[in-house]
Order: C-alpha cells, then sequence, then structure tokens
C-alpha cells in the first residue's frame, strides 16, 4: 500500500502509524470516485446463475463496505502480514463468536478473572455447554501455571478495569506448547497501541466501540485472525446468528480509522499527564496507567506497547467520595464507556460486576486539551474534599 503521490523510490519504506491508519482498506485509486466508497445499503445481491464464487451473495453473508473495513482492520493489526478481519455488530458479538465458535464440551479454558465483566456470562455458558473453565488473574505465574491441557487461553492486556498487564509473548509460547489457541482482547490498546498478532497471539479481537471508532456513535466489533481456517469459524458463526454489522456503523468505523492516531496520541498523552497529577493527591490511592514510570506494569507495557492508552483507574476514600468527585466534573461526562474523543468516568462499582472498592473510578481520557481535563480532575477533587 502506498499513499497517492508517494515517490516510488522510498516505496518499500515501511508506513508510519498516522499513515497507514488513514489509507489503510482503501480501494485503488479510480478517476473521480471518492477515496472511501459511501455504505452499500443492501439485503440482496443481483445474482445470476450458480452463487458458488459470487463476492456477494446475501446481506448476512457479506458487503461490500464490511469488506472494505476488514481489509483495514487486518492492515492495522498486522502490517504487510496476512491477517484476515471478521466485523461484527458489537464487541460482546465477536467474543461470543471466538469462545463458542471454537470451545467444545471437555475443552480446558483459560480466563481472566478481572477482565470485562460480561466475559463472566461466556463463561457461564461455556461451563454450561460442557468445557471446564479456569479463572485467573491477569499477570503473575498463575496463568502460566493455569495451561496445563489448556485449548484456549484468552488475555486481555491492559485489563479492564484495573489496567494490569500481561506478557503476551511468554504467555503465547507456553500456550502454544500446550496446544492452546491464543486470544487477546485488545479493545483498550488500539492495534496502534499493541500488536497481538506480532507477539504471538493467534486471534486479536476487540470492541470497536471504543477507541477504535472513538466518536461513541457506533456498536461494532472485530475479529483479526493469523490463521483462514479461525477466520472462516468466527465467520460462519457470525452468519448462522446473524450478528453482522449495519452498513452505515461499517462506513463509520472505516472513516473513524483516518483519526485513530492522532486521538490515540493525544489522549496517551493527556492520560500520563493526568496520572501524574492525580499521584499528587492524598485523597487518590490504588492508581493505574501502564505508561506512568511507577506503575507495576510499565516495564512490561513498555516492552510490548506502543501506546499506553487512554483509561486512568483510581480509588477515592468511599462511595460518597467518589460521587462527589464525579458529580463535580464540569468537563468529564459520567459514561461507562471508554476511548471516546470526550473525556468521561464512573464509578465501577456502581454495575456490581467488577471486584474493585466502592470509591474506584475508571476515568477515559478525550481529545480535549491536557490543562483543561487536569484542571476539572483537581477542581472535583477540591470540591468533593469540601463536602
Amino acid at each position: 500500500m502506498k499513499p497517492t503521490g508517494a515517490p516510488d523510490d522510498h516505496a518499500a519504506a515501511p508506513l508510519g502509524d498516522g499513515t497507514r491508519a488513514v489509507h489503510a482498506g482503501l480501494p485503488p485509486d479510480e478517476p473521480y470516485a471518492p477515496p472511501l466508497a459511501g455504505p452499500a445499503f443492501a439485503a440482496h445481491y443481483h445474482l445470476p446463475g450458480d452463487p458458488a464464487g459470487a463476492p456477494y451473495t446475501y446481506g448476512r453473508d457479506g458487503n461490500p463496505t464490511w469488506t472494505a473495513l476488514e481489509r483495514a482492520l487486518a492492515e492495522l493489526e498486522d502490517p504487510d502480514g496476512t491477517a484476515h478481519a471478521v466485523a461484527f455488530a458489537s464487541g460482546m458479538a465477536a467474543m461470543s463468536a471466538v469462545l463458542l465458535s471454537r470451545v467444545r464440551p471437555g475443552d480446558v479454558v483459560v480466563l481472566p478473572d478481572d477482565g470485562y465483566n460480561l466475559l463472566a456470562r461466556l463463561r457461564e455458558r461455556l461451563e454450561a455447554h460442557g468445557a471446564r473453565v479456569r479463572r485467573v488473574p491477569t499477570g503473575g505465574e498463575e496463568q502460566f501455571r493455569a495451561l496445563s491441557g489448556a485449548s484456549l487461553l484468552w488475555l486481555e492486556t491492559p485489563s479492564n478495569p484495573g489496567l494490569d498487564v500481561c506478557d503476551v509473548r511468554a504467555l503465547a509460547d507456553a500456550a502454544h506448547r500446550e496446544g492452546a489457541l491464543v486470544v487477546v482482547d485488545n479493545t483498550l490498546a488500539t492495534p496502534l497501541g499493541q500488536r497481538p498478532l506480532r507477539l504471538g497471539a493467534d486471534v486479536s479481537v476487540a470492541s470497536g466501540t471504543k477507541a477504535l471508532t472513538g466518536h461513541g456513535d457506533v456498536l461494532l466489533g472485530y475479529v483479526a485472525c493469523r490463521d483462514a481456517e479461525v477466520a472462516d469459524g468466527v465467520r460462519q458463526w457470525r452468519k448462522i446468528v446473524g450478528a453482522v454489522p449495519g452498513p452505515m456503523e461499517a462506513w463509520l468505523a472505516h472513516r473513524s480509522l483516518a483519526t485513530l492516531r492522532l486521538r490515540v496520541d493525544q489522549q496517551a498523552r493527556t492520560a500520563l499527564a493526568v496520572a501524574r497529577a492525580l499521584a499528587e493527591r492524598p485523597e487518590v490511592s490504588g492508581l493505574r496507567h501502564p505508561g506512568l514510570p511507577e506503575d507495576a506494569a510499565h516495564p512490561l507495557a513498555a516492552r510490548q506497547m506502543r501506546r499506553f492508552g487512554c483509561v486512568v483507574s483510581f480509588t477515592l476514600p468511599d462511595l460518597e467520595h467518589a460521587e462527589r468527585f464525579l458529580a463535580a466534573l464540569r468537563l468529564v461526562h459520567q459514561a461507562t464507556s471508554f476511548g471516546g474523543v470526550r473525556s468521561t468516568a464512573e464509578r465501577r462499582g456502581r454495575w456490581g460486576g467488577d471486584a474493585v472498592p466502592e470509591g474506584f473510578v475508571r476515568l477515559s481520557v478525550g481529545v480535549e486539551d491536557t490543562e483543561d481535563v487536569v484542571a476539572d480532575l483537581l477542581r472535583a477533587l477540591d470540591a468533593a474534599d469540601r463536602t
């Protein structure tokens, strides 16, 4: 892939992340055509004769807008590689497709016990279907000890919401020796922050609802696989359960990729500044951000991540203190997602699915000016202390 007008003698030079994100998945230049064609709204296609080999047959099987997005996602997850990407209606649809298409009765599955809270619902489904599930915390030796006889290892790094980090390459090597498939939930890092397939994982799965699309207006998920057979399995699952993305959502997601590097760079800068400011506050405990040099996960994160993400987590003294803080915020909105252009925060304990203190806050930094976000947080902390 070469950006329009790039000199031929530099064609072999690797593209930067921003350039790749801008051009990923675009069709070859065509006179007078838009660089990114509009969404294809189609439930069916003209289909004469034998449908075998037809690129598009029915709207649940494929769509040109999905194809362009999936090509872009594969390029971002595995630059200049051979990855296969499959888009889904949501991150949960993508997660479900991987687990429920791969795991069989009697299989041993290793899952994080500190990851995304709806993963627990999938665990219940797996166990109901006869799988044996081992749950272990992210990071540390327990993940390695749980691998004996495993058929699938699921990693979430950094974990959500605790922001622990695990060694993808070492765990992938150990899991492969057991014959296990290795899946990494890459939602928080995005492919510009971390490329699990390049670290040895077999599958990278993510919610595109979060930082990938970044505007808080799209529900989307995707799976990127090194093996075409694995990709075919999740693609068939998508067809059977109908968990297909809408063409408008797929088009919006592809459009949003062009600003991905700009957004994640600004968010990473602000998140680090926020973490440093919060570290000075006596009422703040349990502060986590993998980009903070003092964070326990930083040395490992620095080895396998290229950007450290937009999320900062911390704990205030109790539920009431946290609620006063959140109510006093002006620029930072209360919302349950993360990764968007607008800064958000929430008290995660209100959902009941995460093993966190009542005063635990997950903060997602947007693309506002760094100084303004920091000032809003400090002012709200002061207000919470005075009340």
